[in-house]
């Protein structure tokens, strides 16, 4: 029985398009070539983080993203940067008795920044605060343990095969993976990611149906 849903953040619950418009701008970098390039690295099963260094070869990422703050150009979200789908699935899970957590890849501001806008979740969480990344298994151990929660009872829900499904599988939990965003539109239909998800959908209100069974 799926007792709790976690969810991934980038291109799961939120989408990208203000993260890498916002580093091109930062970098003086065409929109469309980063976007590409972004492209590029994901059919490659490269690190998103390549596609600026391919653009930017001598960037250092960490130095930059603190001037970015520094100047009042850093991390942000609103509204806008919420899938349309994702308060009415969340909602409907929380009524229908499902313990709704979010925890991705991101930073310690973007947490915060998740926080404050008060999504229908029991917590949100990211690699930052918890000092490990996906796919590192200790990632969702933390979070299965921040949230009092057994591996067999919970269902990840990601786009990226390898950030998502298989560590998510390997950690015991059930899959379902979201064809959205260059992630999981690319490897929707791969062999793997069949095999490895228990469910496979297109909208995240799909998920109601299938905690209801």
């Amino acid at each position: 029985m799926i007792e709790t849903i976690v969810f991934d953040v980038g291109e799961t619950i939120t989408r990208d398009d203000r993260y890498w418009a916002s580093w091109a701008d930062w970098l003086d970098i065409p929109r469309h070539t980063l976007s590409a390039l972004v492209g590029a690295v994901v059919a490659q099963g490269r690190d998103n983080a390549d596609a600026i260094r391919l653009a930017r070869p001598a960037v250092d990422l960490a130095a930059e993203y603190n001037a970015r703050e520094a100047a009042g150009r850093g991390e942000y979200l609103d509204e806008s940067d919420l899938y349309d789908d994702v308060r009415p699935a969340l909602s409907s899970l929380r009524e229908l008795g499902t313990r709704v957590i979010v925890a991705g890849n991101q930073t310690i501001r973007a947490g915060e920044l998740l926080r404050a806008l008060d999504l229908p979740a029991d917590f949100v969480i990211t690699s930052g605060e918890l000092g490990v990344a996906k796919p590192q298994p200790e990632f969702f151990q933390r979070v299965l343990s921040a949230a009092q929660v057994a591996p067999s009872t919970a269902l990840y829900v990601g786009d990226h095969p390898a950030s998502d499904i298989f560590p998510a599988k390997a950690a015991g939990l059930r899959t379902a993976h979201i064809r959205r965003g260059p992630w999981g539109h690319l490897w929707a239909d791969s062999g793997e990611v069949v095999e490895a998800s228990d469910w496979r959908i297109d909208s995240l209100t799909q998920l109601t149906a299938i905690v209801g069974r």
